[in-house]
């Protein structure tokens, strides 16, 4: 296979085609939700999670809350609405802890069990299953693909009312024309930066994550270098709405993104605060010791 294959949610639109290709490469699908300050929407999306692919559904093995440190409602209301809900300051924590979405993800893999990890943002408002069946879809039916990210169209909410496609604004300014300039392989990807996506464990356990929002970007270029162009698949979503984030926000965000860019074409002078593969340390291949993992793949 090369190049990166492109496919649409209803084309995963079945949970029970989805449970029997799961348990045909008897796999197990953990759903991480990444969190800080998201009492407005959190409820509703672990709700929606639970009714459909646990209780309705049983696609998944679990799903997990891990927090950044919120300091409103959220770790309350997302264990009354059924996730299990870990802080990331406590997981690991003989190997310190630092701030940014990249360590929420790193401490996810080691604290989910599941073979196949999907993430979804905890800001969006319009949630919808697709959101988890149309990236972790392709990797049940497909065991060439390893890393699956979605894509959609993003409307910014503004006073003056909404623009449907004024979302992105880091994508379309910075990340998608860096990738074309220095990573060319991955410029068909329509949002490199998405928060919803799935991937391989045996992927993910591999990869460094940059403690930050540099943390996507690093993921797709690794991905590449280390497993290959067709690894790599994407899926349409339709469309996804959250909140829109201040121009300073998007400042810190572009610089870390630019940091782990630079640290990955050679830039000596760049230093990104990363935290190593996971399969590099001793606590994890203890909690998940390769023979183990193997037999359950070939079960």
């Amino acid at each position: 296979m090369s190049g990166i294959r492109s496919f649409h949610h209803r084309d995963f639109a079945d949970p029970a085609r989805l449970i029997a290709a799961r348990d045909r490469h008897g796999s197990r699908v953990s759903l991480c939700i990444p969190t800080l300050n998201e009492e407005g929407t959190i409820a509703r999306i672990v709700e929606e999670v639970r009714h459909e692919l646990v209780e309705r559904h049983p696609l998944l093995e679990e799903v997990v809350v891990i927090d950044s440190g919120s300091t409103d409602r959220t770790t309350l209301l997302a264990a009354d609405a059924g996730a299990r809900v870990f802080a990331a300051a406590d997981i690991l924590p003989f190997q310190g802890h630092r701030v940014g979405k990249g360590e929420n993800l790193w401490k996810a893999v080691f604290q989910c069990r599941g073979d196949i990890l999907a993430f979804v943002d905890g800001d969006i408002r319009n949630f919808h299953p697709r959101f988890v069946t149309g990236t972790i879809g392709p990797l049940l039916e497909h065991p060439g693909i390893g890393y699956v990210k979605g894509y959609y169209e993003r409307p910014l909410l503004a006073a003056e009312g909404v623009d449907p496609r004024g979302g992105g604004r880091v994508t379309e300014i910075l990340v998608r024309p860096l990738l074309a300039r220095f990573f060319p392989e991955l410029v068909s990807l329509h949002q490199p930066l998405a928060g919803e996506y799935a991937a391989r464990r045996s992927i993910l356990e591999a990869l460094p994550f940059p403690a930050g929002y540099g943390v996507e970007t690093a993921h797709l270029v690794d991905v590449l270098r280390q497993f290959g162009v067709g690894s790599i698949a994407q899926t349409d979503l339709d469309e996804r709405v959250h909140r829109n984030r201040s121009l300073a926000d998007l400042g810190r965000m572009s610089s870390q993104i630019l940091e782990a860019v630079f640290a990955r074409i050679g830039d000596a002078g760049v230093e990104v605060a990363e935290r190593p593969p996971m399969n590099t340390l001793p606590e994890y291949r203890e909690r998940f010791p390769p023979h183990a993992r193997s037999a359950r793949k070939r079960a």
